[in-house]
């Protein structure tokens, strides 16, 4: 009777370990100009040459890198996070250096990225554990400005993979288009980048009963601004929640005081966010948010004194001037939960 027990009990546990994963965790980082050393001839990459006004040599390339692990690995604490969407990187040959020749390459990831029509040569990719998402498609879009004369910027990357119960997840990586220029001449430019995403995400709402989607990016705006709450249409957590509406995981946290990913001028702004479908918000669902939270990463390692004397991310320039930190923004994360 005791041994039959015992074995009740080990089925019990085996059952309950099979019923459930350990958190699936998405991590995006804006990684600032992540540059290799070597010319493009077709890209304004001058600055981050050996000789250019960065002065950008070697062994300061392969420092960022292991950076950049370091980073990584803190976000993923006990685990390599399951994603990790980057935003600043030069092309594929930056992120084939990390995943394959950085200590990052323990971690076993594999990566797609954007080719895309930015002057710099600026792109985003997507790093992936294979056990945890099986890339079915890669997609993707460039925006298309109104005002012709809008410099091209960096396109819109779309991932479709299958998670461990089955079920199908839809990523975006984005970077909307800078705000150099001033935050209203250039706000345009990041409606229109707005305006193609959402009509990605109304794609995926008509043809998938259930969309899991996750988007994630610097987007150059607050949550409340227009390019967002107006075109894109991502709501706050706190207002009525339906699975074919999009969420922001930040909006309800914006008067939270010194919240934000990015320190300009004083204050601490929220330009790196997800966005979400409402069917990860309900914990009746396969896959859904983890207490419905997104977090920044603020470790004391990624802060420096600032000239406000407030902490601000430790960078790794600081103008022309190297200072050997990470980057200007911090990380943002969130766990997803996954039963089958």
């Amino acid at each position: 009777m005791r041994k039959l027990f015992l074995f009740v009990c080990l089925l019990f546990v085996g059952l309950s370990a099979s019923i459930s994963q350990p958190n699936f965790r998405i991590m995006f980082y804006n990684v600032e100009n992540l540059f290799d050393t070597v010319d493009d001839p077709d890209k304004n990459d001058d600055e981050f040459l050996p000789h250019g006004n960065m002065n950008w040599q070697p062994w300061k390339y392969w420092t960022k890198l292991k950076n950049i692990t370091r980073v990584i690995t803190a976000v993923g604490e006990m685990y390599s996070p399951a994603l990790v969407g980057l935003c600043e990187i030069e092309n594929d040959s930056v992120i084939f250096d990390l995943t394959r020749r950085s200590p990052l390459r323990a971690q076993g990831y594999e990566y797609i990225v954007t080719n895309s029509p930015d002057e710099r040569g600026i792109d985003v990719a997507l790093l992936y554990q294979r056990h945890q998402f099986n890339l079915l498609e890669k997609n993707e879009y460039e925006i298309v400005f109104r005002d012709k004369n809008t410099r091209p910027t960096r396109n819109i990357l779309h991932a479709v993979g299958r998670i461990i119960n089955k079920d199908t997840l839809d990523v975006f990586v984005c970077h909307f288009p800078s705000r150099s220029g001033g935050q209203r001449e250039t706000e345009p430019a990041r409606i229109d980048a707005a305006k193609l995403l959402r009509s990605k995400v109304d794609s995926l709402f008509s043809v998938r009963e259930k969309a899991n989607i996750v988007i994630m990016g610097d987007f150059n705006d607050h949550p409340n601004d227009k390019s967002l709450f107006q075109t894109l249409k991502a709501r706050s957590l706190h207002d009525n929640r339906s699975d074919k509406e999009l969420y922001n995981m930040f909006f309800h946290r914006l008067k939270e005081k010194n919240f934000g990913t990015y320190f300009f001028r004083g204050r601490w702004e929220v330009l790196d966010q997800f966005i979400v479908s409402g069917n990860l918000l309900s914990e009746s669902n396969s896959v859904y948010i983890k207490g419905d939270e997104a977090h920044i990463f603020k470790a004391d390692f990624l802060l420096r004194e600032g000239r406000y004397g407030n902490k601000e991310p430790f960078r790794t320039h600081l103008g022309p001037r190297y200072i050997g930190g990470f980057s200007d923004h911090l990380p943002v994360y969130m766990d997803l939960k996954i039963s089958y």
